[in-house]
Order: structure tokens, then C-alpha cells, then sequence
């Protein structure tokens, strides 16, 4: 480990140099003053190799350090590497932490910003309509890494996709790929008609087969909830594709469906 990330062996719960992790099942739903909790070495890698989001501190398994040097000497200087045993780990997080690595990092204050034109090398946006579930929204941002999605917009009831177990599930999907909340989604579409995006919603009672679909250059593809899916007025107003699927079966799950497309979208 670099000398310039000293660890520091935390022995005391209360220690208040690592208040921001106390407790963190109960008050991950709300942002702590600008920072966000990743959990887990993969995750820990992506956030420090994507860069996006400034790390703030670490919070580590004393077992699990030796295994972490070669990452932590990547870190900019001077950030604090917080070390303890098992039992105060657990009592600091507030239950059994079995990954046993967590780390803090900053949000930067524009990360949401849409930006005001679409950037020209943006071919492939996904736009989510209330989006509540936060297991839903970390496998949908998966999938957009792994399909190479450029951007997604997020809609006004769209949970925060770096909620804790979002940014878990997503195995640092939501670090790598840049999202942007739009004030409604009348707003999302305006810009994504603007920026050139031909723009496709997914329902189980879309007018075209998804297999018999044909993606444009720039495309956008829009995801609602489970259960009521899109409102009405989106799935009159714009194109939609349907699955599909075995008889006596109608739907999947939103994450499994935004799949599918996007593989077909990136198969043509």
C-alpha cells in the first residue's frame, strides 16, 4: 500500500471519523450531504477506475486489506483507509457485513444536468418512467453497461439509482454509465425528439414484434414500472414493441425485458 493511504484501525463504533458509515440500512434511502455508499471490491474497482466520482473515504475488513493493495495504491493521495475487525465493522454498519469493504464517494454537484444538445456520439439512450424498485434499477443499469447504453434519463419517480443495493446490484453499472434526471417525461421525449432519437417503448401490448423490429441509428428505448407499465398517452403517442413469450404468459421482469431489446438493438 501506498504510504500516502495510511491505514487507519477504527476500534470504537462511535469513532467519529467514520459517522457517514454508521447505520447505513436505515438512512441509505436519502443521499448523505453529497455522498453516496459503494459496497463491495468490484464495485470499489469501477468507482476507481471510472473516475466519475471522487472517492472520499474507506471503510475495510481488516482480513481484507492485503487483497485490496494493489487497488488502494491507485487512489489519490490523502484519502483515509479506515480498518476494524468484524464485530465493529458490523456494529458500524448496523448488520453483518460480509463483503466487508465499503467506500464513500462524493457527488458532483451537475451530475444530473441533461445536457442542453444531445452529444453527437450519443447512439443509444434509455429513458425510465417510474422506476421505483431499486433491485429493477441496479439490473437495468447493468445491462446498459454491458450493451453499451450512452446515457439514461430518469424520470421525477424514478428511485435514485445510487441508492446502496441499486449501485450493488448494478455491479457498478450506475458508475460507468452517465444518467440525468428530466423534470417530466413529456420533458425526456421533447429532448429526445429534439436530439434526433427515434424512440421505441417496451409493453406487452406493443403494436410490433420486437423481433420483427428495425432500430434506428440513434435510438432511445423507454422502460416503465411493473404492474401499471407506461401511462396510456406514451404508449398511443409512441412506437412499441412487444416479447414474445410462451401462452399464459404475458410480461417480464422491466430489467430482463430492457435486455432483450437492447441485445436486439445491438444485434442489427
Amino acid at each position: 500500500m501506498s504510504a500516502d493511504l495510511a491505514t487507519i484501525r477504527i476500534e470504537d463504533p462511535n469513532d467519529p471519523r467514520i459517522a457517514i458509515y454508521r447505520d447505513i440500512r436505515e438512512r441509505d434511502l436519502i443521499r448523505r450531504k453529497g455522498h453516496f455508499i459503494a459496497e463491495g471490491r468490484t464495485v470499489l474497482q469501477v468507482l476507481v477506475d471510472q473516475d466519475r466520482f471522487p472517492v472520499h473515504s474507506l471503510l475495510v475488513l481488516e482480513n481484507r486489506l492485503a487483497g485490496l493493495s494493489g487497488l488502494l495504491d491507485t487512489l489519490p493521495a490523502g484519502i483515509p483507509v479506515y480498518c476494524a475487525t468484524q464485530p465493529v465493522l458490523d456494529a458500524i454498519a448496523g448488520f453483518h457485513m460480509h463483503r466487508g469493504i465499503l467506500a464513500i464517494a462524493n457527488i458532483p454537484g451537475d451530475t444530473a444536468e441533461l445536457p442542453s444538445e444531445m452529444p453527437a456520439d450519443w447512439k443509444t439512450l434509455l429513458l425510465l418512467s417510474a422506476i421505483s424498485n431499486h433491485d429493477n434499477m441496479g439490473a437495468i443499469f447493468r445491462n446498459a453497461a454491458a450493451f453499451g447504453v450512452d446515457a439514461v434519463l430518469l424520470d421525477p419517480q424514478c428511485c435514485d439509482p445510487l441508492y446502496r443495493k441499486a449501485v450493488r446490484v448494478s455491479v457498478g453499472g450506475v458508475l460507468r454509465v452517465p444518467f440525468h434526471r428530466i423534470a417530466s417525461m413529456e420533458a425526456g421525449i421533447e429532448a429526445l425528439s429534439t436530439g434526433g432519437f427515434s424512440i421505441a417503448a417496451l409493453s406487452p401490448a406493443g403494436r410490433t414484434d420486437i423481433a420483427e423490429w428495425q432500430p434506428a441509428e440513434r435510438q432511445a428505448l423507454v422502460l416503465g414500472s411493473e404492474g401499471p407499465g407506461l401511462a396510456e398517452e406514451w404508449l398511443q403517442r409512441l412506437e412499441t414493441l412487444s416479447i414474445a413469450m410462451a401462452p399464459g404468459f404475458d410480461s417480464l421482469n422491466v430489467a430482463t425485458a430492457g435486455a432483450v431489446a437492447l441485445h436486439r438493438r445491438f444485434s442489427r
